[in-house]
């Protein structure tokens, strides 16, 4: 069970984020368009809480993941951080000392625990550069503190004198939990932090950032596509396509009772582990394709392959919208239709024109 938000007031509020790359072609490198990968996007993440990013490959849950630990720069926008002080910053508009001091309040871990670690660099440098970095240890210190964060992840000690070749993808992921905590910071931007492991190994690493959490009065945004994990380890769950926010509610309100039809497709590919409930629910299956955030449908980007779009749908664009307790959803016809949560099927509404 997931810890319950421990106050009212935001660590971060991201308002109408947006992230575009320019597409160049020809030799002089002209700009022909953009890529919309994060498209005004809006959400607030509260302090001690677990907020989930979802959905499919290319909705910009990544690019937004790692805008706010400004690995990437926004093209426009605001991300207001909350210094423990109770003063507000706005780290999309931080360069230089400025920058890298923030770095030590929000920290990353990466998709794949391959590639995020440098196979030259052995355990001791990877998870002691940044404490020799910001000026916190050095030397024996340095290996002290290190083999401590080490023991804090599961692994031990003396495996600090390792390289990343020597060690399996559960315990490399550790090693980037630990380097992720090594400045003890207040926010950790999870990356698709347990898509690469084993479900053994899985639900290891997700009982580990919990007690993290816990211990360390954590926050965490966690980025995923795998539902049975983000319904385990979050409190309150944003649903994007195409680069916009469609869905944002708490875990039981988006996964039993969505508001966007989305939302609805990707809780009826929810695994149901009951056998004997499972013959009676029904897939929703999604024609066409997804948008190309470089060249997205007017109106409601997700209309050409919902069953309820109307004329409406094709012409309009919907607005995130508050529909009570804190559950909003771009719809048109939000709390008009009769949808499915994640393990029930519901009978669909007629949506008139």
């Amino acid at each position: 069970m997931t810890a319950s938000v421990s106050t009212s007031k935001p660590l971060v509020k991201v308002r109408d984020l947006r992230v575009h790359f320019p597409i160049q072609k020809g030799l002089l490198k002209r700009t022909v368009g953009h890529v919309k990968a994060v498209d005004d996007v809006s959400f607030e993440v509260y302090e001690g809480e677990t907020f989930g990013l979802v959905g499919e490959s290319g909705c910009g849950k990544t690019t937004t993941g790692r805008t706010l630990s400004r690995i990437l720069r926004p093209t426009d926008g605001s991300i207001t951080y909350t210094r423990t002080d109770g003063s507000e910053v706005d780290i999309a508009r931080l360069e230089g000392p400025e920058l890298k001091s923030f770095r030590r309040d929000i920290r990353m871990i990466f998709q794949d625990p391959f590639s995020s670690l440098n196979p030259r660099l052995s355990v001791l440098a990877t998870v002691g550069q940044s404490l020799s970095a910001y000026g916190i240890a050095k030397g024996r210190k340095r290996e002290e503190m290190v083999a401590e964060l080490l023991e804090e992840v599961g692994l031990r000690p003396e495996y600090m004198r390792r390289y990343p070749h020597a060690f399996s993808g559960g315990e490399r992921q550790r090693i980037g939990i630990a380097r992720a905590i090594a400045l003890r910071p207040r926010l950790i931007v999870a990356d698709e932090a347990v898509s690469a492991l084993d479900v053994s190994v899985q639900a290891q690493t997700l009982n580990l950032l919990n007690t993290l959490k816990a211990k360390h009065k954590l926050t965490y945004i966690f980025v995923a596509h795998d539902l049975s994990v983000v319904e385990y380890i979050c409190d309150r769950v944003a649903v994007m396509y195409v680069g916009k926010l469609v869905e944002l509610g708490s875990r039981d309100q988006v996964f039993q009772t969505p508001l966007h039809p989305y939302t609805e497709a990707l809780m009826s590919a929810v695994p149901q582990p009951d056998p004997s409930l499972r013959a009676g629910l029904k897939r929703v299956r999604l024609g066409g394709e997804i948008a190309d955030p470089a060249n997205p449908p007017s109106g409601c980007y997700f209309h050409p392959r919902c069953r309820y779009a109307t004329d409406r749908c094709k012409t309009e664009r919907p607005q995130l919208r508050d529909m009570g307790n804190g559950h909003s959803s771009a719809c048109h016809y939000a709390g008009e239709l009769n949808l499915a949560g994640a393990f029930g099927r519901a009978t669909p509404a007629t949506v008139q024109p």
